[in-house]
């Protein structure tokens, strides 16, 4: 029997962070909802919003909501490295998928902390002068700065860049919204710039506050590190694409699947993106091994397969629509 309060837990004994809340939305909660519509996913991503809008935001004290807690939901400010300190990245990741699910089930409070999160990070977490947004600072300030001090160092993670991106872009899209497209389009050009190895490949885990790399010793530098899996990698470049395709630039895109045969209920594909807002995007056409196909739901977004037992190629073409 799993048991939170175990000894064997050590310093996680009873206790709830970003992660062991949060985190199951984008992990994987958002991609069986899209893949399957069933309601049981659509109530676990709600009740993992509400209680994320619930008892994370801190503002009477910080800028930055609060990521570690005891069971009862009181704060935990002495946990391992993190103390009192925020992750930057962290914060805008609530914003971005407040945004999706908020096109899920609208909620009005969803919209207001995506925003707060959104207008009070600049000033706080980003690099005003180079571009970029940095690691973890301290949530409060100390008596002789008007800054939020870094933790170790004025680094930059690749992953936090990815947040900022996503956040900014679906926020500038759905609300129309320039300033929120503004930071969208600074930080893919920092991450672009720098982040990127166009001479031997791959991504930097960390830079410097210039942008030079930063590849000391230890765990977490190097770009195969263990953390740096197609989770996120993929989902900044499909993700980005998404948003500034359909929301903001009104472009087409096509998506490509190769189903298993007999593993849809029902035999229904779901192509949906992303929980974009309701109708803002349709199915323009379909072609199954090169060929035009009918039998799908335009607005539903659903292609119905055709009964056979080898796996059929399928392009979608999904248009905006609004």
């Amino acid at each position: 029997m799993l048991d939170p309060r175990s000894e064997s837990l050590g310093p996680n004994k009873a206790r709830k962070n970003w992660n062991s809340v949060g985190d199951h939305a984008p992990a994987y909660l958002i991609n069986l909802w899209l893949a399957t519509g069933e309601q049981k996913y659509a109530d676990m991503l709600e009740y993992t919003f509400d209680t994320i809008e619930k008892y994370f935001p801190d503002y009477d004290h910080s800028p930055f909501v609060q990521e570690r807690f005891y069971e009862d939901w009181s704060h935990d400010t002495t946990w391992g490295w993190q103390q009192n300190r925020a992750v930057v990245g962290h914060n805008l990741k609530i914003a971005w998928n407040l945004m999706r699910m908020n096109s899920l089930k609208s909620k009005e409070k969803y919209v207001e902390l995506a925003k707060k999160i959104a207008d009070l990070m600049p000033a706080v977490g980003s690099d005003q002068q180079r571009g970029g947004w940095y690691d973890v600072v301290e949530r409060l300030l100390d008596n002789h700065s008007r800054c939020h001090q870094f933790v170790w160092h004025d680094r930059k993670a690749w992953w936090q860049q990815e947040q900022a991106i996503l956040a900014y872009l679906i926020l500038a899209g759905i609300l129309d919204d320039e300033e929120y497209h503004r930071h969208g389009q600074e930080a893919s050009a920092f991450y672009n710039a720098w982040f990127l190895d166009l001479e031997d490949g791959g991504i930097y885990f960390n830079v410097l506050a210039n942008g030079i790399p930063y590849l000391a010793g230890g765990n977490e530098r190097a770009k195969g590190s263990h953390s740096m899996s197609g989770y996120h990698s993929f989902e900044l470049c499909y993700l980005a694409a998404v948003y500034t395709n359909f929301l903001i630039t009104k472009h087409p895109m096509d998506f490509y699947f190769k189903p298993l045969p007999n593993g849809f209920p029902n035999g229904i594909l779901r192509v949906s993106p992303d929980i974009l807002p309701p109708g803002s995007v349709a199915i323009a056409s379909v072609e199954i091994d090169g060929k035009p196909y009918e039998n799908f739901d335009a607005q539903g977004l659903t292609v119905t397969l055709p009964d056979s037992q080898e796996r059929v190629k399928i392009k979608v073409r999904l248009v905006p629509t609004a």
